[in-house]
């Protein structure tokens, strides 16, 4: 009572992010924030692995005109106009509406989380980590400053977020807590419990004081430039894009797949 559980199910493709299930994802949380039965929200993942990140397959997938629930339009113009908007409303702008639901969020995080697959973490307020899950953004392989939620120095500090940018290494579960990036980190088989243990606890205590609670954390990030700086990153990633189509026509440097590859075969950072 009082919980609700949303859960990725796409283990197939190790939760990789399309449309359609960002898409489904934005409808529960929606559902969940406007059911008054509902205290505490988690967020989990089916199969071995939160999220790989986007998915970049190129199957069939929805079309932004259908399901975007921001004021942004134009997804099929010509050049970086068209690519601008679409990240916009579908990264940037489900990630900034789902940081800003009235009610409490937890995340609960097993295997791997890549490059996107943070943006399906960052924005809610309580990350619950199974010992076995990791945490990285090679991004900049790509060419690019990192994921369009450019979270990392306020999730990893400034000094940690630069050394992981820069090399494109994982961390693992209990680096991540060390730095204040996760909650909680509880043994692999036990994650879905402690969540849903961490929720009850949250969900005795009284809507109004959960709410403004938040409401004031949230504030103190914001007073602090947070939004600012999630701007001022994201103008950059487009800027980054630019450059790509030019200099190799397309939004990512193709080279950075290999070099993807040989940091997947590297251990993540203990420290």
């Amino acid at each position: 009572p009082g919980v609700a559980r949303v859960v990725l199910n796409r283990p197939e493709r190790a939760n990789a992010q399309n449309r359609q299930m960002l898409y489904e994802l934005n409808a529960a949380l929606d559902h969940g924030a406007a059911d008054d039965d509902v205290r505490v929200i988690i967020v989990a993942a089916a199969g071995r692995h939160f999220s790989s990140g986007h998915d970049l397959s190129g199957g069939e997938d929805w079309a932004l005109e259908d399901v975007g629930v921001g004021t942004w339009g134009g997804y099929g113009q010509p050049g970086m106009e068209g690519h601008w908007a679409g990240e916009e409303e579908a990264y940037f702008g489900l990630c900034w509406r789902w940081r800003n639901i009235p009610k409490p969020t937890i995340a609960a995080v097993q295997g791997k989380v890549i490059a996107g697959g943070l943006m399906l973490v960052w924005p809610f307020d309580l990350v619950i980590a199974s010992e076995d899950a990791t945490f990285q953004d090679p991004v900049v392989a790509f060419g690019a400053n990192g994921v369009e939620y450019f979270g990392h120095p306020w999730e990893f500090g400034v000094r940690k977020a630069k050394e992981l940018l820069f090399t494109g290494r994982a961390i693992t579960a209990s680096v991540a807590r060390e730095l204040g990036m996760v909650n909680r980190v509880v043994p692999t088989g036990n994650l879905a419990d402690a969540a849903l243990e961490l929720a009850e606890e949250i969900a005795a205590q009284p809507m109004m004081g959960l709410k403004t609670a938040k409401e004031s954390v949230n504030q103190m990030q914001n007073e602090q430039g947070l939004y600012a700086s999630l701007r001022s990153a994201m103008a950059l990633q487009q800027l980054a894009h630019a450059h790509n189509y030019l200099v190799h026509q397309g939004p990512v440097d193709p080279a950075g797949v290999e070099r993807v590859k040989a940091l997947a075969k590297k251990p993540p950072l203990s420290g």
